[in-house]
């Protein structure tokens, strides 16, 4: 049955992080000053198991959660992440399954990712710029290699593939229209998503934050663009067509339109903990009762009950001295 929060909000969207490890080092997320080869990321036996997961999202389906996304760290460092896909395709109440990924893993993947059951597929883009997309994910790896691999994802049958781009001023901001290009000519949907404030290791400015009415008014200027209506009830980018059909892009507002009041999503660590919100300090944990024996209706309680609970909506309470408040980094719990 399905549960609200304090604000009327129901639980709806589940976010899985698979693992807390990723092969890239992207300065707003796993900066590598902070993140390097000393860093002590889980053990295996810490984070879930696939049957675990498995019986966690079985029992949030009950409570109300119909739509699964598969984040990380990077998903696809996750051994057989596959054969996960296709235990969570089984899941009664669960509609939807989609993965986030920095595509660099992806022509290895592609296929079996789409025969397992995955319907959707984001990728995290910054740039079309080598030198530029080099910087921001801090990788000694090249472009080509992860726009090949979204073109595997395409020729798999994932399709539109969405693009998610964090808009930095003075990074990256001067290849908007560069995007917005490649985007059209191979169909594919590219969300530009403003900077923000995740944990406490990105050295989040605001000055930095493009807001997304100029990245709107930007790609207006070239290509003409209408607003278009959400899919869904709670979708976190606003839509907007080109008027020549090309396509669409979508923003993401989370700094200067905050879209707290219509979330619907909890998140799940890798290793167990449910949280709230993207800037949570802190979860529940769910693990310990996972492999002490509890029931589903037993976690489906706990669960209801923190849900029941909620009053999250950090986004529209942002301030200075919020956002440098303690916060679970994303590469834990996922974007």
């Amino acid at each position: 049955m399905p549960v609200t929060d304090q604000f009327g909000r129901q639980l709806r969207d589940l976010r899985v992080s698979v693992t807390d490890r990723c092969n890239f080092r992207c300065t707003y997320c796993m900066p590598r000053e902070v993140f390097g080869p000393d860093f002590q990321f889980l053990e295996r036996d810490e984070l879930l198991t696939f049957e675990e997961i498995t019986r966690v999202v079985r029992v949030f389906a009950r409570a109300g959660a119909c739509k699964v996304r598969l984040t990380g760290g990077e998903p696809l460092v996750r051994k057989e992440i596959e054969r996960l896909v296709a235990m969570l395709a089984e899941v009664e109440g669960v509609t939807d399954i989609a993965l986030t990924t920095n595509g660099s893993l992806l022509v290895a993947k592609a296929s079996a990712l789409r025969d397992a059951g995955l319907r959707r597929l984001t990728v995290s883009l910054d740039s079309v710029d080598e030198r530029t997309f080099k910087g921001m994910a801090d990788v000694n790896l090249s472009l080509r290699r992860v726009l090949d691999g979204i073109a595997a994802a395409h020729e798999a049958g994932f399709a539109p593939i969405k693009l998610n781009t964090v808009v930095r001023r003075g990074v990256n901001d001067d290849g908007l229209i560069e995007l917005a290009a490649y985007a059209r000519e191979h169909g594919h949907i590219v969300r530009f998503i403003e900077y923000m404030d995740v944990g406490t290791t990105n050295q989040w400015r605001l000055d930095e934050v493009v807001p997304s009415a100029e990245v709107v008014r930007r790609i207006d200027a070239v290509w003409p663009l209408e607003p278009a209506n959400p899919n869904y009830v709670g979708e976190v980018a606003n839509r907007y067509r080109y008027v020549d059909g090309g396509g669409e892009i979508g923003v993401i507002a989370s700094v200067t339109q905050p879209f707290c009041q219509t979330c619907t999503r909890a998140r799940l660590s890798a290793i167990g903990e449910l949280y709230t919100c993207l800037f949570a300090a802190s979860g529940t944990d769910l693990r310990a009762p996972l492999r002490a024996g509890a029931t589903d209706e037993q976690l489906e309680d706990v669960i209801s009950a923190v849900w029941g609970g909620r009053r999250d909506r950090y986004s529209e309470l942002r301030s200075f001295q919020t956002s440098n408040l303690p916060k679970v980094e994303m590469s834990y719990i996922g974007g």
